[in-house]
């Protein structure tokens, strides 16, 4: 039985079918486990083992066309992508709390979707296939859901099961994506008793008949887009951690997990997902940078033409607007002006990040902290434009409650010093600011560095901040999670400021509204003025 020889014969007929997913030439490949179609990074891969077991019932030209329709569905209809598997795999294991229970629902929900969609668009043999896999599997809860197929395509598969249960799983509209995570519920509770049957008899599997769906279904980009559309789905960061965790071993095994060691100076709690979630969150918006104000150049630049005359020097002829000829009064000499400069990297300056993360803060490990989005989302706009970003984070300073980061362009050390939460009470010392700045007066002198605020204003020295912030000659972006009484009198105090910019944050959806070193205007570059 030439197995290569058939899959080179079916698969582009499958393609013309499906409108020609663009996906891989599909593999054979000996030495798999027990599952009929394996996917990796969009490849499908057919067990040939499999195809001679059902050989034995069905021409095995009919199964392998099954197995491919059933795979590329997958990628046509459901999942889809990433994105939907995590809500799909989120929905099952807040209904059934087990991660085996949640990823034997998940794989089977999402093969009840892509097999319906393919029965009824396309001729398939996928009816044929599962007719004959009782033969293959005793699983209680594979008998079932064949059963349920002959209910829903209306077709006599050789299955019987509990009447009353197939008749309310008949029920879901498998088909209606804006309904999937609904129906997934449903599906769930259904269930249940039967996978709890299959766990008391030590059948209980995670991989459906056809095979396992996870994050090895997909590419690298197709993941981290996934994440970062879960991210942005999810509540909080307790949700998004509870379902990623579970793909931990994936993730890692397929190279997608950041690193997650400690980095910076300070004690406090490292968090691990979470420092995932926010670093997928804060990639959804794209904060604009103002570019620091011109200064003049000491250097003189050619700024507009002007006719030679007799006795203007012959230095400042242009003679290729000239076409080589000195002739008064045609030819064409060039007028200078000083030049207009930023100091470096194209105006953008480095970014200091003072984050509160004292007890009145939320817990980010918990609660969306709009604190640690707000600065994430700052420090991703700075390190696009080539900037550093230096971070202090301050809980009880005295106390030893603090992380000083200096000045970095990697993004990884910077999402974990904004994530390390303290919890403590809320002193603020300036020294350590004071080192930061001297960093960059070294490095940049020309340059004062931006500084980025986030806080709720609950700090006893607030004042003395206040006066020695008004002697900085850099930008400053202030940003205040609620509205306080310490935040009204933070606005009153700079509100005749030059270079300072004041926001309020009560939601994630005040992050956009943040323009970095935006001010109302300036004396000469950055000058504080009260």
């Amino acid at each position: 039985m030439n197995l290569q020889a058939v899959l080179s014969d079916v698969w582009p007929r499958v393609r013309h079918k499906h409108f020609f997913p663009e996906l891989p030439w599909p593999q054979l490949t000996e030495g798999m486990s027990q599952e009929a179609v394996e996917i990796r990074h969009r490849q499908i891969i057919v067990n040939p083992t499999f195809c001679q077991q059902l050989a034995e019932y069905l021409p095995v030209e009919d199964v392998i066309e099954a197995l491919l329709d059933h795979g590329v569905a997958h990628y046509t209809r459901c999942p889809w992508d990433f994105a939907t598997h995590l809500r799909l795999y989120a929905m099952a294991k807040s209904e059934l709390k087990r991660r085996d229970y949640a990823q034997r629902a998940t794989d089977i929900f999402i093969d009840v979707v892509v097999n319906t969609h393919c029965v009824k668009e396309f001729e398939t043999a996928l009816p044929q296939v599962y007719q004959h896999l009782q033969h293959l599997s005793s699983r209680p809860l594979d008998q079932l859901m064949t059963a349920l197929y002959s209910a829903i395509w209306g077709m006599d598969l050789d299955a019987t099961g509990p009447e009353r249960l197939i008749r309310r799983l008949s029920r879901i509209p498998y088909l209606d994506r804006r309904r999937w995570e609904e129906s997934m519920q449903r599906f769930c509770r259904l269930i249940l008793p039967v996978l709890e049957e299959e766990r008391e008899h030590g059948k209980i599997m995670p991989t459906a008949l056809l095979g396992r769906h996870g994050l090895s279904n997909h590419s690298q980009n197709e993941v981290e887009r996934g994440l970062r559309a879960f991210a942005l789905h999810v509540d909080n960061p307790r949700e998004f951690r509870t379902t990623v965790a579970d793909f931990d071993e994936e993730l890692i095994a397929e190279g997608h997990a950041e690193e997650q060691e400690g980095m910076g100076r300070g004690r406090g709690e490292q968090i691990d997902t979470g420092l995932l979630y926010y670093m997928k969150l804060t990639e959804q918006y794209q904060l604009p940078v103002s570019q620091a104000p011109l200064q003049k150049s000491s250097s003189s630049d050619p700024h507009m033409h002007t006719p030679w005359e007799l006795g203007k020097p012959i230095q400042d002829l242009d003679v290729w607007t000239s076409f080589g000829k000195i002739l008064p009064g045609l030819s064409q000499a060039w007028l200078y002006q000083n030049g207009m400069v930023y100091g470096r990297r194209e105006g953008v300056p480095d970014c200091i990040i003072v984050l509160d993360s004292s007890g009145s803060m939320a817990n980010p490990r918990y609660l969306l902290s709009h604190a640690i989005l707000g600065a994430g989302c700052a420090a991703d706009a700075y390190l696009r434009t080539g900037a550093r970003v230096a971070v202090y984070n301050f809980s009880d300073v005295p106390a030893g409650d603090k992380l000083l980061l200096d000045f970095t362009t990697e993004r990884k050390r910077v999402y974990q010093a904004l994530c390390r939460y303290f919890g403590g009470g809320t002193v603020f010392t300036l020294e350590e600011l004071d080192e930061l700045l001297q960093v960059v007066d070294r490095d940049s002198p020309n340059m004062s560095p931006d500084i980025f605020l986030i806080t709720d204003m609950q700090i006893p020295n607030l004042q003395n901040i206040i006066d020695y912030l008004s002697t900085l000659k850099g930008r400053l972006t202030a940003v205040h999670i609620g509205d306080t009484d310490s935040a009204a009198e933070f606005k009153k105090e700079t509100e005749r400021w030059k270079n300072v910019s004041v926001f309020a944050v009560q939601s994630r959806e005040d992050i956009p509204h943040i323009i970095l070193g935006q001010v109302k205007t300036y004396l000469g570059y950055g000058q504080a003025s009260q």
